[in-house]
């Protein structure tokens, strides 16, 4: 039974997560200030046994230390979530993206030169490619960020400094390390409150509301389901193959926003109608967006043989059901 620490564990894909390592054996504490996930996301485990959950932030030294333990695993998922809450806070976005995650790995760097050796997984994003206009990205490929007038930039720039910590971490004190970039994450328990599309579409297909697509439509994105990646977290942090790397995790299948609205319409079984805003409706005057978001899977593949369960439809289905079922 391995001792494992997870930050933003209240969250949605943090949820999720803590209820697999709970599934497998593992004895598992949660740190998270409800800044944007909710306890209430592990309802369904409050009571088990192996899991302790204690409320404050990742920046809390103190708190850090004593949610460490003798923890053998650490997965950090804490961080600022969401477009619209970026686009409204950037100084925050900064803020909660890079510091707790330079305190983590430098009590992390002193447990291992004192000989306790905790893998460390940080949950990254596909942000950080920024707006590198390749129609699908690899790990290895340029990070584009736009000009530092633009707020939206903020988030990717940032967890782009997260993954340098890490890696210069990995490089310079031997720590083991596994970082991934999400690309859409969606399932039960994601809320739309802070920009995600999939549930906002859901939510107002199954109200009879219209749904709400920004700009024209055709930005082409995909979407995983958050079972199918954290899986292929677990297994990474598994595999010796991984450590030290960078990954990509999420789907592979491009749709455009347009095309998922209409899905969602009919999964659904709604007579909801689509409507168009502007960015500077939905957000500012001066946000920009990424066209294009394929990520390349060929390393990911390689190192653990990831073949996802879930199709768009069979995900739609699931959120559905979550959301009728709320």
């Amino acid at each position: 039974m391995a001792s494992v620490l997870v930050t933003g564990g209240a969250g949605f894909i943090g949820s999720h997560l803590v209820e697999s390592l709970l599934a497998r054996g593992d004895r598992v504490t949660v740190i998270d200030d409800e800044s944007t996930g909710r306890f209430a996301n592990l309802a369904g485990i409050r009571e088990h046994a192996g899991l302790r959950i204690l409320r404050g932030s990742v920046g809390d030294s103190e708190l850090v230390s004593q949610a460490l333990g003798d923890a053998a695993e650490v997965y950090h998922l804490a961080a600022a979530v969401g477009v619209a809450l970026i686009a409204s806070q950037p100084l925050q976005t900064i803020e909660r993206n890079i510091y707790p995650t330079q305190l983590l790995l430098d009590e992390l760097c002193r447990r291992h030169a004192a000989g306790q050796t905790i893998r460390f997984f940080l949950a990254s994003t596909s942000e950080v490619y920024g707006k590198n206009p390749k129609l699908c990205w690899n790990e290895e490929d340029d990070l584009v960020f736009g000009p530092t007038t633009r707020p939206r930039w903020s988030y990717g720039a940032s967890k782009a400094i997260d993954e340098f910590l890490t890696l210069a971490c990995a490089r310079q004190f031997g720590l083991p390390v596994v970082i991934a970039r999400f690309f859409n994450v969606v399932g039960p328990r994601q809320t739309g409150a802070y920009g995600m599309v999939l549930p906002r579409f859901v939510g107002a297909a199954l109200a009879g509301q219209p749904l709400i697509v920004h700009d024209d439509g055709r930005q082409v994105r995909c979407f995983a389901h958050v079972a199918d990646v954290v899986s292929a977290v677990l297994r990474l942090m598994q595999s010796p193959a991984a450590l030290g790397r960078v990954f990509n995790i999420g789907s592979d299948q491009p749709i455009s926003i347009l095309e998922l609205a209409r899905r969602v319409v009919a999964v659904a079984g709604s007579s909801s109608r689509v409507e168009f805003q502007t960015y500077a409706q939905a957000y500012d005057a001066d946000f920009e967006d990424i066209r294009h978001r394929v990520p390349d899977l060929a390393r990911l593949r390689a190192t653990i043989d990831y073949q996802p369960r879930f199709d768009l439809d069979a995900i739609i289905r699931d959120v559905v059901a979550w959301q009728r079922g709320k």
